[in-house]
């Protein structure tokens, strides 16, 4: 077995997250009183942390940067981690891991407690050791800090027998700084020129195959 222990990114990865957050960035722009951009600028936003979202991608200042947020989690926490699915072929993916001894957790930016919440609704909570987020937006919200904070709490010493798997730049980018490879998967938000830039060791069009990369 190549890998011991699998670090999963959620939004794009394990769920598609999609319309919640969309959702919830619709609504920031709606108490923001200004112009909801389209579709595909929206997908943009999918990935980063959200201060990285507010302040660098739309340039707006720490305070109203602080505003959104706690706009934006208002929605998600109540009515947008609802508006979630999981994507086909992860259960069987998880279980599969889960049979043969390979360590799962969560390693998400998102902040921690809503990400147990995700996990707890979908029935997935069985499946990880650990589930490792944020504490809030600018407190281990970088990916690099999420990964380490998940490595401290599986108590791993070998670096090498982990594999991270995210859907972004993000995710092959905190790996590479923490010295784990990451495997970007195509069927979340992610495309493969945006892996191959980002240096990604491996590349999964679906969720079996992860398992391949894994075994």
């Amino acid at each position: 077995m190549k890998f011991e222990h699998v670090f999963f990114d959620l939004d794009g990865t394990l769920t598609d997250s999609q319309e919640g957050i969309l959702n919830s960035f619709r609504n920031v722009f709606k108490h923001l009183s200004l112009e909801i951009p389209d579709y595909q600028t929206l997908c943009t936003f999918i990935g980063p942390p959200l201060f990285v979202t507010f302040t660098e991608i739309l340039g707006f200042s720490m305070e109203k940067s602080e505003e959104c947020v706690k706009v934006f989690r208002n929605y998600y926490e109540t009515k947008g981690y609802l508006e979630n699915r999981v994507y086909e072929g992860i259960p069987e993916l998880l279980s599969q891991l889960k049979k043969v001894g390979v360590k799962l957790s969560v390693a998400t930016s998102k902040p921690e407690v809503t990400a147990k919440l995700i996990i707890k609704h979908f029935d997935l909570e069985k499946y990880f050791d650990h589930i490792c987020g944020s504490i809030s937006d600018d407190v281990r919200s970088k990916k690099s800090e999420v990964i380490e904070y998940a490595i401290e709490t599986n108590k791993i010493s070998d670096r090498s027998k982990i594999l991270m798997v995210g859907d972004r730049k993000f995710d092959v980018e905190g790996a590479a700084k923490t010295g784990l490879k990451c495997a970007g998967v195509l069927y979340g938000y992610g495309s493969e020129e945006e892996f191959k830039k980002a240096g990604a060791a491996f590349i999964a069009k679906t969720p079996a195959d992860i398992l391949k990369i894994v075994l």
